[in-house]
């Protein structure tokens, strides 16, 4: 896993920052921008001539496939409880430290492979020109989110979500890729309810700039997102643009019926509904 080690993945939950909060279509808006860049980001990958990076340790056999669905599941889990164990001990600077190498980790890679992807077939760049393209852009990116807290920087969340969502549905086969989102889907709602995720979203996110981000009433995790643009890239890349758009919408519709359950309980996982929903609709159109 490019990213192996760090926590940039492992948020996923929708929290209330509004007592009197109502769903409406509007917060969709978020998701669908992040969705719509991870497919843009899938089809460049599709275009160019890069050759997908293999992330999952085990190979595509029913057997190797749950272990690469255990093995997404305990990277997440672990991130997400280093953060909580920081947060009740008041590392704060060592959480700012952590969060910001994950992130930096995160922008400088991603940078690397899609300007690799929009540039190789024209061989427009060198590699010294493609690692200090990459760095420009992780250091501004980094600088927007971290020192100016504008809404830019939520922004950026959005779009980073959406890229490397892309890059891990390009880089899982398909049975993989669905055990993985179904077994995170799984471990969202415990992580919520009973595990590390919920306790950090009760704890406060403020000091997680970055890896969540709020839109409105609610507050978002970038790990929800991710996984998002993982199934939707992976629909698009494997079964057409008509599977893409079906999981698309199945996501949407997942979300907002995430939306309704935050009216009545004011903290809800980001995870199963939507890839309940996203998995049925993409498959079901690609069957037809």
């Amino acid at each position: 896993m490019p990213f192996e080690g760090s926590d940039v993945c492992g948020w996923a939950w929708w929290e209330t920052l509004n007592d009197s909060f109502k769903a409406e279509l509007v917060y969709l808006a978020p998701v669908l921008v992040s969705l719509l860049f991870g497919v843009a980001c899938a089809f460049l990958l599709l275009w160019s001539s890069i050759k997908p990076y293999n992330v999952t340790p085990f190979p595509e056999d029913p057997v190797g496939s749950v272990g690469n669905a255990f093995y997404f599941v305990i990277l997440v889990g672990a991130g997400a409880t280093l953060l909580f164990l920081l947060l009740k001990t008041r590392s704060h600077r060592l959480i700012a430290f952590v969060t910001g190498f994950a992130l930096a980790t995160a922008f400088f890679m991603l940078s690397l492979v899609y300007l690799f992807a929009a540039f190789s077939s024209v061989a427009l760049l060198g590699s010294e020109a493609l690692i200090l393209g990459s760095i420009f852009i992780t250091v501004l990116a980094c600088y927007v989110i971290f020192r100016t807290r504008s809404k830019i920087g939520d922004l950026i969340v959005l779009l980073l979500g959406g890229a490397l969502g892309a890059f891990l549905g390009a880089s899982v086969q398909t049975l993989s890729a669905v055990l993985i989102l179904c077994f995170l889907a799984v471990y969202d709602m415990i992580a919520v309810y009973r595990g590390p995720v919920g306790k950090i979203a009760r704890e406060g996110l403020e000091r997680f700039r970055g890896l969540s981000f709020s839109f409105k009433d609610i507050q978002m995790g970038l790990g929800d997102l991710t996984f998002y643009s993982m199934l939707a890239g992976h629909m698009f890349l494997n079964f057409g643009v008509l599977s893409c758009l079906a999981s698309v919408i199945g996501i949407l519709v997942g979300c907002f019926m995430a939306f309704k359950m935050l009216e009545k309980r004011g903290i809800f996982p980001g995870l199963p509904f939507p890839i309940a929903f996203g998995l049925a609709f993409g498959f079901i159109i690609s069957l037809l």
